[in-house]
């Protein structure tokens, strides 16, 4: 995790100290990120991003102080409760939160975006798998680059089935 430190002031010793989210990355040209859900301690690295809008993946409610980032950035929260513990099984419910947040993220109303679920690894992974099939990334890199790299050891090859054609067909006539 990389850390930016900053003088506040010319000649000030005190240090402002920018963290950024666990698992933080730009997805795609600095417009869309990526992250595991941040905590007030990383307040002072998101706000120079100017963000437009987050997506949060997890079931669980949404933390009432980062609500009030939201709230004092002017940042609109798209909450898709996602359960992590049963992506593997493809359900309906699933792909409909894939391709209601392909379609947030597609939108470039909406950005500068913010992708995240608990600590940026499975749902975020699967949603932005999603994203890199739609721009016709190769399998083997998508597998490298989101899952590998993000989940780290506790990749699961079951989160490929996300990857199921039917997600992408179905995306593909929203679009048409």
């Amino acid at each position: 995790m990389s850390m930016i430190v900053d003088l506040k002031e010319e000649g000030d010793d005190d240090l402002l100290v920018q963290l950024p989210p666990t698992n933080f990355s730009a997805v795609e040209n600095n417009y869309i990120y990526r992250s595991g859900i941040h905590h007030p301690s990383n307040f002072t690295f998101l706000q120079p991003l100017s963000l437009r809008s987050i997506i949060y993946l997890c079931t669980e409610p949404y933390p009432e102080e980062n609500i009030e980032l939201l709230r004092s950035n002017n940042i609109k929260l798209y909450p898709f409760g996602m359960d992590g513990t049963r992506m593997h099984q493809l359900c309906q419910r699933t792909s409909e939160i894939i391709m209601d947040g392909l379609r947030v993220i597609t939108d470039e109303r909406n950005h500068l975006i913010l992708v995240h679920c608990k600590r940026g690894k499975h749902q975020t992974d699967c949603v932005v798998e999603c994203l890199r099939k739609l721009q016709n990334w190769c399998l083997d890199v998508v597998v490298e680059e989101e899952f590998k790299h993000f989940a780290g050891a506790k990749w699961r090859e079951t989160d490929l089935k996300i990857l199921d054609v039917q997600i992408l067909f179905e995306y593909f006539k929203y679009l048409l």
